[in-house]
């Protein structure tokens, strides 16, 4: 599917199908786009007549009312139309019985918008069932990539930097996971171990940053409780798997040591009031020695 799906005249367009499917007036075009549309609209069709088997979580469910409600007032869907000032010609839009009819233009953009949002709801909720399903899948399986979209998405529903943060250290535990049904598959050990490595300086760096800006410590005790479950997880490894994954498997040992020696310097850092360091990493903030260790 490229960028361009919901341009304004494929929007336009899907709307005219969703209106034929559910019985409306039959439009008599057609676009070189209406092959990927029909499939959305048969897509629509069946999510209206089946739910999802399992439950739609309660934040997820705020997260998407959430977004649908921003939408809606960006696009201005459900807004009642601006009264149009007087014309100098005298005409005015047509009206029967005191209702004033929106121009065929107007209304056809509407119905597209309003089609984008139930495209949207609709497909939240048909993912949301499919995300649950997803939960266990493993790189090679079909719903992997499900499951790491849903890690996206939880990501853009964050609301601070420490949501984000906590949320990428749970990723790399997850990795973690799956790292060890991926032993003797070099490529993909080393793959997801690269993946984990990444989620992992990703946490971190948010969580330390928020530390030393803040002057506080919160960040950096859920960067240590981490460390140490993950460290032991990640040296286990070590007796299970094979010569040339074992080398790799230290490189995130390193890491990991590598960010509790960051954790303590900025805890000390903290503890002797130091200004926010000026310089930053992978990691986060570099800090520098408190004077009394100078």
């Amino acid at each position: 599917m490229d960028s361009n799906l919901f341009s304004r005249r494929r929007a336009e367009r899907f709307a005219q199908l969703l209106d034929e499917a559910d019985g409306g007036r039959r439009h008599h075009v057609r676009s070189r786009a209406d092959d990927r549309l029909t499939e959305l609209v048969a897509i629509g069709q069946q999510l209206r007549t089946s739910r999802p088997a399992a439950p739609v979580d309660p934040e997820f469910r705020t997260g998407l009312r959430a977004m649908l409600v921003a939408t809606a007032e960006r696009e201005g869907i459900g807004a009642a139309p601006t009264e149009r000032p007087a014309t100098t010609t005298g005409h005015s839009p047509a009206t029967t019985s005191g209702r004033t009819f929106l121009p065929a233009v107007t209304a056809r953009r509407a119905r597209a918008r309003g089609a984008i949002l139930i495209g949207v709801a609709a497909g939240a909720i048909a993912v949301s069932g499919i995300s649950a399903a997803s939960e266990n899948a493993v790189p090679g399986d079909a719903l992997y990539g499900m499951k790491r979209s849903t890690e996206r998405a939880q990501l853009a529903l964050a609301s601070s930097d420490i949501s984000r943060g906590q949320l990428f250290l749970d990723f790399a535990r997850t990795r973690l996971d799956e790292a060890g049904t991926l032993r003797g598959d070099r490529a993909g050990f080393t793959a997801v171990l690269d993946d984990m490595d990444a989620d992992t300086r990703q946490g971190v760096r948010l969580l330390t940053t928020t530390a030393a800006r803040r002057a506080e410590p919160a960040g950096l005790d859920a960067v240590n409780a981490f460390l140490t479950g993950q460290r032991r997880e990640v040296a286990a490894l070590l007796n299970t798997v094979t010569r040339s994954e074992r080398d790799r498997t230290r490189r995130s040992l390193a890491l990991l040591d590598a960010i509790r020696k960051r954790s303590d310097g900025l805890r000390a850092a903290i503890a002797c009031d130091l200004a926010t360091p000026a310089t930053s990493d992978a990691l986060g903030p570099v800090p520098g020695s408190c004077p009394g260790d100078r």
